[in-house]
């Protein structure tokens, strides 16, 4: 390897070097706040390190890494989502008894599992990195082991995710067998300009979209999703909502677009079949549930069902619309899940609906910040889920998906129903629940979060050039 290829590596060697690190400072003295900072200054700085490396791309690492813009952005969407989700995990991880900073350890090992995916070239590297963030996954979300709901949650998530890595391999297989080569490139020129998918590679796909639908909660792959965002600790579910789904969709983004994937019919009616199922099936099911973690793990299904009408656009313009959809949906969820775990306790999870009771009239600052998550959620004017929203309806107009479209406006009434359901009870008569109190940490993520959800609503303009000028395949 070059000089220049470690440069251009320098936000994946700080993550990967960080829980090193953190399992050498547990090995001297076990300080919660230690690990807890240095955490939080390594992301920083695996972030800022991307702006040093931003002239060296496009950068090719043969045969595995691609490091281009495109996934450069999707690097910095990861790390800021990790960073969040780190800063809404301060508090919910102090309140757990026993083992503590483990968590972070965990944490960043998935997060490097997640960035190496969004610079995959080849099969190797994606297989490797959808892995490690999957094993990753299993240990946090049975993170509390004092909690048989958490265990049970890390069980299915285990055996199901297996299932769907089987798929995925093998999917792999047949593509491999058709092009003689694991490397997306190739498999382009391989693929010549006629792009004509053989039955082999289109078996390959099939499976593989077995393997991707899994772990994006597609319909009918979603099954995992309700129980295990209910049984996962609060932080965790948001992790697994933002950052394990961002990653699958990069590198799937840059692989169907590598396929010409929307220009095969076949592909075309699976896809279409897919999303419109993912919405109604999310948005209907969230509406009887009483647990706020399985409503959003619903909703969660119906917004992948949202974003992956950008599959079928074909276009750049599509692209750089999932990429704001995604900023979007990443600040909102984390805010959602973020409130649950700041005001869970050791003795219970806020995870029921009379858990909110009254919320605005006894921490009115938590309760606004919630009213403006479940509002970007929904895709009321003036938050950043109305702009992501706009931007999907209107490629997908420009490229003629009308039945998706318009599947994406029933659906978004449909949601507004159970979004609003969960408003009226932050409004309502005081409940009894006592609340614990918030630190430093909980208040900064809630403020960048409403800060974030705001400005993207009303002054989205700036965000949407730079992705405009940097996010291309």
């Amino acid at each position: 390897m070059t000089e220049q290829d470690f440069l251009c590596l320098t936000p994946f060697l700080i993550i990967a070097i960080a829980p090193v690190v953190i399992m050498i400072v547990i090995s001297i003295l076990r300080n919660y706040n230690v690990v807890y900072g240095f955490s939080v200054l390594s992301l920083l700085a695996a972030f800022g390190s991307i702006f040093f490396i931003l002239p060296s791309v496009p950068h090719t690492i043969e045969p595995l890494f691609i490091i281009d813009k495109f996934s450069l952005f999707f690097v910095g969407i990861i790390i800021i989502s990790a960073l969040l989700v780190t800063l809404v995990s301060y508090d919910y991880i102090k309140r757990i008894e026993g083992v503590r900073e483990e968590y972070y350890i965990v944490l960043f090992t998935s997060t490097l599992g997640a960035v190496l995916l969004t610079v995959a070239n080849h099969f190797i590297l994606f297989w490797l990195g959808i892995e490690t963030l999957s094993i990753s996954l299993y240990i946090l979300i049975a993170f509390q082991r004092s909690k048989s709901n958490s265990i049970e949650a890390g069980i299915k998530y285990l055996i199901l995710a297996s299932v769907s890595s089987a798929f995925l391999l093998f999917g792999m297989a047949l593509i491999y067998t058709a092009f003689g080569t694991m490397q997306f490139s190739a498999m382009l020129a391989a693929l010549g300009t006629g792009n004509k998918l053989s039955p082999l590679i289109l078996s390959g796909f099939g499976m593989m979209m077995v393997g991707i639908g899994f772990k994006l909660a597609l319909v009918p792959f979603h099954m995992w999703t309700p129980d295990v965002y209910q049984g996962a600790p609060a932080p965790v579910s948001a992790y697994i909502a933002t950052v394990s789904k961002g990653a699958v969709m990069a590198v799937l983004i840059r692989f169907f677009f590598t396929m010409k994937g929307f220009d095969n019919q076949y592909l075309f009616v699976a896809i279409s079949g897919i999303a419109i199922l993912s919405m109604f099936v999310g948005n209907i099911l969230a509406i009887g549930q009483k647990s706020l973690k399985r409503l959003l793990g619903y909703s969660s299904i119906a917004n992948m069902g949202y974003l992956i009408i950008i599959l079928l656009t074909g276009s750049n313009k599509g692209i750089q619309a999932s990429v704001f959809y995604v900023i979007a949906y990443f600040i909102t969820t984390i805010g959602a899940f973020g409130v649950i775990s700041l005001l869970s306790t050791m003795e219970y999870e806020a995870d029921k609906m009379e858990d909110f009771k009254g919320l605005f009239w006894k921490r009115p600052g938590i309760a606004i910040v919630f009213t403006l998550a479940l509002l970007s959620l929904a895709g009321i004017p003036l938050t950043a889920g109305f702009i992501a929203k706009f931007y999907i309806i209107l490629e997908g107009m420009k490229a003629g998906l009308m039945i998706l479209v318009i599947s994406l406006i029933i659906n978004s009434v449909i949601g507004l129903y159970y979004y609003l359901r969960i408003i009226t009870t932050l409004f309502s008569t005081a409940g009894e629940t006592k609340l614990p109190d918030l630190s430093l940490s909980g208040n900064i993520s809630l403020a960048i979060i409403a800060s974030g959800i705001l400005i993207l609503g009303i002054y989205p303009g700036w965000l949407i050039d730079i992705i405009v000028r940097l996010v291309s395949l």
